[in-house]
């Protein structure tokens, strides 16, 4: 890594943040003072701001004027909203994305569903089911598109962990991995496309459902 690539402070504080609520650390809603966290990881207030408006971006944050920033907090209902988006953007990227899949995309893909297997842990296994479908969509060659997919993945990633450290959904996500890698693997833009839609509205429906019954 050169010194251009090395991360910059903000990024740094960025990624601390970040894990901390997805880890379900900082809850929704809690407060992030700037004051605070600058202190407690030994940097001046700057790059803490910058990183409170690099995870505003992807959701994660609120920024409120002359109140501070929060834990953003999603209800039910956005949280659907959210996966109904994923799957119109998602279906759309893959459908750009299969005729250009390559036998190393589908090996890289295959070897992050292995790695998947043996993941217990519900934030690495988010994160590498980021990695996964990411990899799917990468072919794409559509960037702007993919980052706009990655933000709705953020949006919801803590749900996701909290739904998954709750209920065994694990074996029944790999399946359907499976099937879709298998139907690009094959060309077959008519049957993957449908699949990953209901891969994804499925995820939503049951993460929104399980989300109403803590509101509840």
């Amino acid at each position: 890594m050169t010194d251009l690539d090395a991360p910059t402070t903000a990024e740094l504080i960025a990624k601390r943040l970040r894990y901390d609520i997805l880890s379900g650390k900082l809850k929704p809603l809690q407060p992030l003072r700037q004051d605070e966290i600058a202190a407690q990881m030994g940097v001046s207030k700057i790059p803490t701001r910058e990183a409170l408006v690099q995870l505003k971006t992807e959701g994660l944050v609120v920024i409120h004027q002359n109140r501070g920033a929060v834990v953003a907090e999603f209800s039910a209902s956005e949280v659907a909203e959210v996966y109904e988006m994923r799957a119109a953007l998602e279906t759309l990227a893959i459908r750009r994305a299969i005729p250009n899949m390559t036998k190393s995309d589908f090996v890289r893909a295959e070897g992050l569903i292995e790695i998947m297997d043996d993941t217990h842990d519900a934030l690495n296994w988010s994160e590498l089911n980021w990695e996964f479908h990411a990899m799917l969509y990468r072919p794409a060659n559509m960037p702007r598109l993919l980052e706009h997919i990655r933000m709705l993945h953020s949006n919801v990633a803590r749900y996701v962990v909290h739904y998954l450290t709750s209920v065994d959904y694990h074996a029944e996500a790999q399946r359907q991995h499976r099937l879709i890698l298998q139907l690009c693997r094959t060309g077959n833009i008519a049957q993957a496309t449908p699949q990953l839609e209901a891969h994804l509205t499925q995820a939503g429906k049951k993460i929104a459902q399980f989300l109403k019954k803590d509101e509840g």
